[in-house]
């Protein structure tokens, strides 16, 4: 690709050598005819090799004889909106990675951390209780298969899943701590535990304790891992635009219509791309302060999610909890026994014994000692380093059009360029604002309605937005952030800001 490109350039620095004449007629199509083929846009043949009368053409229109013809601005216009694809794609590809690469990260990291709370709940069981550790261990897998959906993205109850947890572990904990025989009980015992053990409550507020901490820690992550995703998800949309037919014929006639009088060197004014580029990207500007709104409230999540109901110290604390509740349900044993014969009676067993342990600690031994409790620095600090980039892209949409102007499309200050009808000392017109509304007076671009694939990622971000503002609403403080900002954190959930046009020469 580097290599197609260096020698398209020799060829239009050696054909810069024979300009057109300065009343803008071509002598020959030649250097048209090389640049046409080289942009794979179709055979040479196609293209005239003197300039003619190009009554047939319906944007590259000129009183001057030329190199165009109605085929060749066909093809034109369909390289003209592959070059701002590609353009728009090579502007965001930086931050697309900086969002992916950092999803990716903290979804494995979370995997890791999830089994690593696992692993160890499981060795509690192992060392300690050795001898229901085989049927709890079923129930441990499951509880964290559990978080693992719920952190991912699937639509669980948090409280759902610990209460769960608890009563599918009370069987097993009475059976072979508070009442314990030969034998289990029987599965029909086992079910008639379960469903007593909220109303006997054998682990005191343990269960309780947990659902608070889970629900508060949980959410936080899961949401992070929501809004990376949506930030992938809005520069996929943005990258592959729809353009409208007044664009597409706008984009043809900055990029390529110089190419139909010989000027294949020439470049748009500054002020003349800011219109058709603005024209273009108004309803992606309309995104600008939603993305604002999204950044700032990754960095108010980021700031929130450390400390005691911090996910990384929730969950590597959780088999303490397990352990506790444990350690309550044996001091109530008696008590217990009493009140679950009065509803089950006596155990029923079977006539064979579950096995034992099965876990081996020696294979995850290394594993808890090299990710150790300093995870939640590295989790803290990943966050932290993130946010600090992707801060820096806050602006991002709204100053699109004048980063693809001043980088790739238009020409210098103080150079001739092309105003949409010929070589020009500076661009006269008047230059709008970004966004829908600032169109209104674009003379190169008519803007219509409004675009309902951005829409959608509009009410997206809106979403997310306000997620996370509830997520605030019920923790009953804000982390970090001056009311104003919150409050213009909320304006921006609920769509009631509008975008701020900049304007150019």
């Amino acid at each position: 690709m580097e290599a197609r490109s260096l020698s398209v350039l020799l060829l239009l620095l050696a054909a810069a050598a024979t300009p057109a004449p300065r009343d803008g007629e071509p002598r020959s199509c030649e250097a048209v005819r090389k640049v046409f083929q080289l942009r794979q846009l179709g055979s040479f043949r196609g293209v005239p090799e003197f300039p003619r009368a190009g009554v047939d053409l319906q944007v590259c229109t000129s009183k001057n004889p030329t190199c165009c013809t109605k085929k060749m601005e066909e093809r034109y216009q369909t390289a003209a909106k592959q070059d701002i694809q590609q353009v728009l794609q090579t502007s965001s590809a930086t931050l697309k990675f900086l969002i992916s690469r950092n999803a990716a990260a903290f979804q494995e990291t979370f995997e890791m951390l999830i089994k690593l709370a696992e692993n160890y709940t499981s060795t509690l069981f192992c060392n300690a209780y050795r001898n229901m550790a085989a049927e709890a261990a079923t129930r441990v897998q499951e509880f964290f298969t559990d978080i693992a959906l719920y952190i991912f993205g699937t639509d669980i109850s948090t409280k759902e899943c610990v209460n769960r947890f608890f009563d599918n572990l009370f069987p097993v904990v009475y059976n072979h701590m508070i009442n314990p025989g030969l034998t289990d009980v029987t599965l029909e015992y086992a079910e008639c535990l379960q469903m007593v053990r909220r109303d006997i409550r054998p682990f005191g507020d343990i269960p309780e304790k947990v659902i608070r901490q889970m629900g508060r820690s949980l959410l936080p992550s899961r949401n992070f891992l929501q809004a990376l995703n949506l930030g992938i998800e809005v520069i996929n949309t943005t990258d592959h635009l729809h353009f409208s037919k007044d664009c597409s014929r706008a984009l043809l006639r900055m990029q390529y219509c110089p190419h139909c009088q010989g000027l294949i060197l020439s470049k748009p004014c500054m002020g003349y791309c800011l219109n058709v580029i603005r024209g273009c990207l108004a309803y992606v500007a309309e995104v600008d302060l939603h993305w604002q709104g999204y950044i700032q409230s990754l960095e108010e999540l980021s700031s929130a999610m450390h400390g005691t109901y911090d996910v990384e110290h929730v969950l590597l604390n959780f088999h303490s909890l397990v352990n506790d509740a444990l350690m309550q349900a044996r001091v109530n044993g008696p008590e217990l026994t009493e009140q679950v014969n009065k509803v089950c009676g006596p155990p029923v067993r079977k006539p064979t014994q579950s096995p034992h342990c099965s876990f081996d600690r020696n294979k995850y031994s290394q594993g808890l000692k090299m990710f150790s409790r300093d995870v939640e620095e590295t989790l803290a600090s990943r966050r932290k380093e993130f946010i600090s980039h992707l801060r820096l892209y806050r602006a991002f949409y709204g100053g699109l059009a004048d980063q693809l102007c001043g980088n790739e499309l238009a020409a210098a200050d103080d150079i001739p360029c092309w105003n949409g009808e010929d070589v020009v000392k500076s661009y006269t017109h008047h230059v709008v604002g970004s966004g829908i509304k600032a169109q209104a007076g674009n003379p190169e671009v008519r803007v219509k309605g409004t675009d309902p694939v951005i829409n959608q990622i509009i009410d997206k971000l809106k979403h997310i937005i306000q997620k996370i503002l509830t997520y605030y609403k019920k923790k009953n403080h804000y982390v970090r952030q001056p009311t104003s900002s919150r409050e213009n954190l909320v304006e921006i959930s609920r769509g009631r800001c509008h975008s701020i046009g900049y304007t150019g020469n």
